[in-house]
């Protein structure tokens, strides 16, 4: 019941209510209501907070990217993570970071201030990609990012001495400089051949920019690769009169699959060669004295082993004089006594119908009579100090290494070889070495470079005259160079370790980089004695035929240990893949060849570039494309007359002429391949 109160609405209680009765009586009322109040403001404020976060996660997020205090994740279109990288250098203090447009920026770390961002692009549907900058204010403090590689398969990088496809990772590795070195003497180094970019299975690409001081390391319990940017303890050099605050940037790119994302990534980031090789070296091998004959070189040698090649009826687009052809290293004469008439020899030569190649190096050795002259001028890398040359140990003795970002040093070194070119007729040359591992750890040129890399860079273009014929081992940023890039020397051996069967995944990997004329080193091997699998001074015999095999399917073929060392059946498989090359191959190749000068799409291709979403095919290291329609499952097992292989869905022609109409993928369990044979199909 309603109880009424005298008064009404314009009256007051005190009218009928005595005070000192109100005042006992109200004191729960009035502490429920300061209690009421309280809550209320905890309430609002908690609201506020509640909002101020979720406009704060708003904040942090950018199209399909997640920023946190320790790192960031990407997804796909369809949701899924593809890509994550933690902060190992500092943590955000993400109360400094804003939002404008589609930029993410912070300007503090918990302890210091910083330069950070993370910008979103849209360079292409379906493309989505991210720059990323962390800049240190502070000198000598090292940038480290983290990335998780557990989410996909991995490609790109370096070659290196034992070489997977993927990349399969062991063990730990603090952050090292990701320079270009001889793995042939250092084989736990990055190899010759080497770029900033890595490809994923998940459709993900991440391009490390150039002007990083990039150090790359890597933790297999943690499934993490380390992006390291620092100057302290590195090669690396700040720009001149600024002081070491390192830099870490780079690009992220996310597509639909692998094989368009890459696309897209070449497209926009690699050079493009300007011009395709001599197409004779497509089509006929090269013969090299080096794996047959070393350092034991003379004229006699040359002309009997260019006899030879005509008396088994080979064809040759090039004959390579290599080591050692000179008196002493960093002279660019012929020893008059291993060569008494070096004009007469190359006559002989041209007469025949063989165009010549000449072995050739960066180093002057202290013992040449060029060593005083290029004291003289200047010609050498210095010492940090640049008074005085720098001595360097290279894998044929002591000397100057020439500096390439001088032009007095370039025009000196040129004029070497248009004087050899002139007297001679020499048509090429193999240009060996250039990687920075042969520079003192701190040294000086005379135009300075902040990347040590960039000295190979500046190496390889001493080819681009010769670029018709010639041969690179070592290649940063060089793509355009047009050249033959020719990975490290190989051991006459079977397995990963610069064996038989790190060739293939050594040429996916140097594709994958951008560098598609590939000579893959010597058929058989360099024939080493401590390092050639059984008991003869040259390759196992059935090592040396499963190599020739596999290389008349490579863009260029090349011969040192000649076939008619072994016995008529090696020779008679050798002139059957030379003729299938020819044939079959180069014409396939050269035609892919025209394309790479806009496209930059790998000639030798994964067998993912045809099945982008298969599991199976992201793994397999043993079979490669050439072009879209030409499949090859190579013998890489030593005793093997037979292999299983692996064919991706659609219509297939093996070489037997067997038919394989297939709507899904296809495992052929111990195919027959008999010692004669390899296995190829072709897209009908």
């Amino acid at each position: 019941m309603y109880q009424v109160v005298p008064g009404g609405a314009g009256g007051t209680i005190t009218d009928v209510i005595p005070k000192q009765k109100h005042s006992k009586d109200t004191q729960p009322l009035v502490g429920a209501g300061v209690i009421g109040l309280v809550l209320v403001i905890a309430a609002v404020t908690a609201w506020c907070y509640y909002i101020a976060s979720l406009r704060k996660a708003e904040l942090l997020k950018t199209q399909l990217l997640d920023l946190n205090k320790d790192g960031y994740i990407i997804r796909n279109q369809g949701g899924s993570i593809v890509f994550r990288m933690d902060f190992r250098s500092g943590t955000l203090d993400l109360d400094s970071c804003s939002k404008e447009g589609e930029m993410l920026s912070c300007e503090r770390t918990t302890d210091r201030k910083l330069n950070f961002f993370i910008e979103t692009v849209r360079p292409k549907d379906p493309v989505q990609c991210y720059r990323v900058r962390w800049e240190e204010l502070v000198p000598d403090i090292p940038v480290e990012h983290a990335m998780t590689y557990k989410f996909a398969h991995w490609y790109g990088g370096a070659v290196s001495a034992i070489q997977h496809w993927p990349i399969s990772i062991s063990g730990q590795q603090a952050p090292k400089p990701f320079v270009t070195s001889d793995i042939y003497s250092n084989r736990n180094e990055f190899g010759g051949i080497l770029e900033s970019y890595w490809l994923s299975s998940n459709a993900t690409a991440i391009k490390i920019n150039n002007s990083v001081p990039f150090h790359l390391g890597w933790n297999d319990t943690e499934k993490t690769m380390s992006f390291q940017a620092r100057y302290n303890d590195s090669p690396f050099k700040p720009i001149p009169g600024e002081a070491p605050c390192a830099e870490l940037s780079y690009r992220i790119c996310v597509g639909l699959d692998v094989t368009s994302i890459h696309k897209y990534m070449v497209r926009r980031y690699f050079n493009k060669p300007n011009k395709v090789p001599a197409k004779v070296m497509f089509r006929h091998p090269i013969w090299s004295t080096w794996a047959l004959h070393k350092t034991d070189i003379d004229q006699e040698k040359v002309l009997t082993y260019a006899a030879n090649i005509r008396k088994y009826k080979f064809n040759c687009s090039l004959l390579e004089i290599d080591d050692r052809y000179t008196n002493r290293y960093g002279e660019f004469e012929f020893d008059p006594t291993k060569f008494p008439n070096a004009s007469a020899m190359f006559q002989k030569l041209k007469s025949n119908g063989f165009l010549v190649s000449l072995w050739i190096h960066p180093f002057v050795n202290y013992d040449s009579e060029n060593f005083h002259t290029c004291v003289e001028r200047g010609l050498f890398v210095r010492e940090p100090t640049g008074r005085l040359p720098a001595l360097v140990r290279w894998w044929n003795g002591i000397g100057g290494i020439l500096d390439f970002t001088n032009p007095e040093a370039r025009d000196w070194f040129s004029s070497q070889l248009r004087s050899l070119r002139s007297r001679y007729g020499v048509s090429s040359f193999k240009f060996d070495a250039g990687e920075t591992n042969y520079l003192p750890w701190k040294f000086s040129t005379r135009t300075p470079i902040r990347d040590p890399s960039f000295f190979t860079r500046r190496y390889t273009e001493m080819a681009i005259p010769y670029n018709d014929r010639a041969e690179l081992r070592s290649g940063y940023q060089s793509q355009n160079i047009s050249c033959f890039f020719r990975p490290i020397d190989r051991d006459s051996v079977w397995g990963y370790e610069l064996g038989l069967k790190s060739l293939i995944p050594t040429v996916l990997t140097i594709s994958i980089l951008g560098y598609q004329f590939i000579l893959p080193d010597m058929i058989g091997g360099n024939a080493y004695l401590n390092r050639t699998d059984g008991n003869s001074v040259l390759p196992d015999r059935e090592l040396y035929i499963r190599w020739l095999e596999l290389s008349a399917f490579m863009p260029s073929m090349q011969f040192s240990i000649p076939p008619w060392e072994y016995d008529n059946e090696v020779v008679e498989i050798a002139r059957k893949y030379t003729a299938l090359h020819e044939s079959i191959v180069a014409p396939r190749v050269l035609e892919l060849a025209g394309e790479v000068l806009n496209t930059g799409d790998p000639i030798i291709r994964p067998l993912w570039w045809i099945a982008t979403g298969d599991e199976t095919a992201y793994k397999i290291d043993s079979q490669f494309l050439i072009g879209d329609d030409l499949m090859v499952a190579p013998v890489l097992e030593p005793g093997k007359q037979e292999r299983d292989i692996y064919l991706p869905a659609g219509r297939w022609r093996s070489y037997k002429g067997e038919r394989f109409d297939i709507k899904e993928p296809l495992h052929l369990t111990d195919y027959p391949v008999d010692l004669d044979e390899i296995a190829y199909f072709v897209w009908v």
